[in-house]
């Protein structure tokens, strides 16, 4: 009887009898520090102090801001980040070049590279380019010599977990790899509240072997720390991996959707924003991302719509790749027509006519130019012959010259020539023929106008492609003003 007893207390003890060993996280490690992998980690670290995470790049320079005593001069701005890594650097996180070190001395690695659209080869302008996944892969495999859980943080195609399995145990040391995907939804401006407050996590795995059970709920662990657990949405991993491309582009088809319609408007007399608010309040529509605008931008819709669109081709679905496509069509057409507006109202001619550009960062709240509209509009007024003067707060000199130099289709002494970055937007409006709002910043509305429109050549005109400027203001003050879905100047 006693002897029993002491059997019994062993198995609770020991954690036996069927009872599930629970994988405790301790060191994590982070590949790659740019807008996911730094504020990412930075938030987990907050969350989480028992945890020591380290944030690696190869990039040196981005590795150093990110290490900058002063933190003001991290290289990605987001509001209350810079607070946030004030918190925890130093304490439980960590910037680093030694990836081997990282990698070796982690139970848990993200996988946050870039994956840009394919410049190249079979897929060119829009499958993914995975070569940045596929190096981590292999130098993962290489240098771990411990079981590792591999989290794919980056955005992938459906089925890039299976392609990184076969890597991982093909040219590994013999050591088990379980593959997970957590799929970011951050909206840059707000990663912060995004990061801290989430609509949800997704957590994707293998739930269908013990190991892969465990492996999710290990990072599941870690999320609820601060993440309600109702809030924590597990999935197999192709729903995760298909979860995250079919988020932006029904976000991204919402935008190309009411920018339709303010075409239409201008046609007809509506204005796009009454119409907006009338189909908003529909509670099966609701108000979010029916703002229309010059178009939209960033790291994510294009790209991830793009190869949304390749994958559906290289299953034959061609109609379901076509209707994905137009949302790019749309957004395309939106910039240029914009930029042709401009043209055609400054009479028929921009050449060498000074158009001051407010905003170049593709939103409010960050300075990530990728895919911005306003260098689209820039080369569309560029080739033809016009001078452009931009002032954004956040966005530096050197990020806009690169911007534009990287599409190549303007010569570098032409950009040269026809391009400056002004110091502030008095000197960028000043003897300009036009100004166009390119960026919503709400410190737009701040500005001296009256000063603005006394320094500018006469009809002194104002395209808003964001909406934010106040249209009676600046008609009263002189201005001609235009604003997208509400007819032509």
């Amino acid at each position: 009887m006693l002897k029993g007893l002491r059997i019994v207390h062993f198995c609770v003890t020991s954690l036996g009898c069927n009872k599930k060993i629970q994988k405790v996280i301790k060191k994590i490690c982070c590949i790659g520090a740019g807008y996911v992998g730094g504020p990412t980690m930075a938030i987990i670290a907050q969350k989480c102090p028992e945890i020591e995470i380290t944030v690696v790049d190869l990039n040196q320079k981005r590795i150093d801001q990110w290490n900058d005593t002063d933190v003001s001069n991290i290289p990605i701005y987001e509001p209350g980040l810079s607070d946030v890594v004030a918190e925890a650097r130093g304490r439980n996180l960590f910037f680093d070049t030694d990836i081997d070190k990282a990698i070796d001395e982690s139970d848990m690695i993200f996988i946050s590279v870039n994956t840009p659209t394919k410049t190249y080869g079979k897929g060119k302008g829009m499958a993914a380019d995975l070569k940045y996944i596929e190096l981590c892969a292999r130098q993962i495999a290489r240098v771990a010599k411990s079981d590792k859980i591999v989290v794919e943080k980056s955005t992938l195609p459906v089925r890039t977990a299976q392609a990184l399995k076969n890597i991982l145990d093909h040219t590994g040391n013999d050591v088990n790899f379980e593959i997970l995907s957590n799929p970011e939804f951050l909206a840059e401006g707000t990663a912060v509240s995004d990061l801290t407050n989430p609509d949800r996590v997704l957590i994707g795995g293998q739930q269908e072997t013990e190991k892969g059970k465990q492996a999710v709920e290990a990072l599941v662990s870690i999320y609820a720390n601060w993440v309600p657990k109702d809030k924590i949405l597990t999935t197999n991993l192709w729903s995760s991996e298909l979860s995250k491309l079919t988020a932006n582009a029904f976000l991204a088809q919402r935008v190309s959707s009411i920018n339709a319609m303010s075409e239409l408007c201008e046609i007809t007399g509506a204005n796009v924003d009454e119409v907006a608010k009338a189909i908003g309040m529909d509670s099966r529509i609701g108000p979010k991302f029916l703002k229309s605008s010059v178009g939209f931008g960033g790291s994510c819709f294009q790209k991830d719509i793009l190869n949304l669109v390749y994958i559906a081709k290289s299953y034959g679905l061609n109609e379901v790749a076509d209707y994905w496509e137009q949302v790019i069509l749309m957004n395309d057409h939106q910039k240029r027509r914009f930029a042709h507006n401009i043209v055609k109202t400054l009479y028929n001619t921009v050449s060498d006519k000074k158009i001051a550009f407010l905003g170049w960062a593709f939103k409010k709240d960050t300075n990530d130019t990728r895919e911005s509209p306003a260098i689209y509009v820039a080369e569309e007024l560029l080739l033809e012959q016009a001078k452009i003067s931009v002032w954004d707060p956040k966005v530096k000199d050197a990020q806009v010259y690169t911007d534009i130099n990287t599409l190549g289709s303007i010569e570098a002494d032409e950009v040269d020539n026809k391009l400056q970055v002004a110091k502030d937007p008095y000197e960028a409006c000043k003897n300009s023929h036009a100004i166009a709002v390119l960026t919503e910043w709400e410190e737009f509305n701040t500005y001296d106008w009256q000063r603005i429109y006394d320094n500018m050549h006469k009809p002194a005109f104002v395209f808003d492609g964001r909406g934010v400027l106040d249209k009676n203001k600046l008609q009263e003050i002189g201005f001609v003003y235009y604003r997208i879905g509400e007819g032509g100047v």
